[in-house]
């Protein structure tokens, strides 16, 4: 069997791959793709393979597209983030989705009902599915799933303090100081998130209006935030988005 991945977080590519190898160790798994353009590029240039398992929201937009600028005709299993709108609409359209963090067990579901089944190519209303991504008052993401240790919990929108990257790993914070490890980098994240409630200060952090405890005026216009609970290193918005940070703190963006 051989399987084609669509992801652009690394770290999730690479469990996926490592789950794959482990549940079906005889099938062949190809290199990670990781953008729209690269994966039309490859349809373009192969054979289909046996299973598609794909991210939904990737660098260059959702993965949907794909389906838009190629005909592919074999399966396909989803992953993502979205909460259970988003999976209805799977549901309508005959998708198998697998809800993000993914499990080792949910995994092998699927490939075990793929196997069964051996489904012909989903039909996949993709002007539908894009309407409902592309939905602001739907698309906003409400919680997410985390492990500690041998446990699982969903934090929710509202517990969420900021977001932030250190050595190439993502952490999310909780207003109670309580921090976490997330699958999603910073860039996928800003799309996921109402911008209302949360911004981007710079390459290292969101933050939600929330957790603003005192402001500062800094060099070069630059603005001195002081975050409740703390933040592990010293938060200041960059040069070039401190004009649209002031807009955002007024409810203008």
């Amino acid at each position: 069997m051989k399987i084609l991945l669509i992801e652009d977080e690394d770290p999730a590519a690479k469990r996926l791959q490592k789950m794959l190898k482990e549940i079906e160790p005889d099938a062949e798994v190809s290199d990670n793709i990781v953008s729209i353009a690269s994966a039309v590029k490859w349809f373009k240039e192969n054979q289909l393979p046996d299973l598609i398992i794909s991210d939904i929201q990737l660098s260059d937009g959702l993965s949907f597209e794909i389906f838009k600028a190629v005909e592919i005709l074999c399966p396909v299993i989803f992953t993502t983030a979205y909460d259970q709108y988003a999976i209805e609409a799977f549901k309508v359209n005959s998708i198998d989705y697998l809800l993000k963090p993914i499990k080792k067990e949910e995994l092998g579901n699927a490939i075990t009902k793929y196997k069964k089944t051996k489904p012909a190519a989903p039909s996949i209303d993709i002007n539908q599915l894009l309407k409902t991504f592309n939905n602001p008052a739907a698309a906003y993401k409400q919680r997410f799933v985390v492990r500690y240790g041998e446990h699982i919990k969903t934090i929710t929108i509202e517990e969420v303090a900021f977001f932030y990257t250190e050595d190439k790993v993502n952490f999310l914070t909780t207003r109670e100081g309580r921090r976490f490890t997330i699958d999603f980098n910073l860039d996928t994240l800003e799309s996921m998130l109402d911008p209302k409630t949360f911004f981007r200060i710079n390459r290292q952090y969101i933050i939600s209006i929330q957790s603003i405890a005192e402001m500062f005026a800094y060099s070069k216009s630059r603005v001195l935030i002081k975050l409740n609970p703390p933040a592990k290193h010293e938060t200041i918005v960059s040069t070039e988005r401190s004009a649209d940070f002031k807009l955002w703190l007024g409810d203008e963006k």
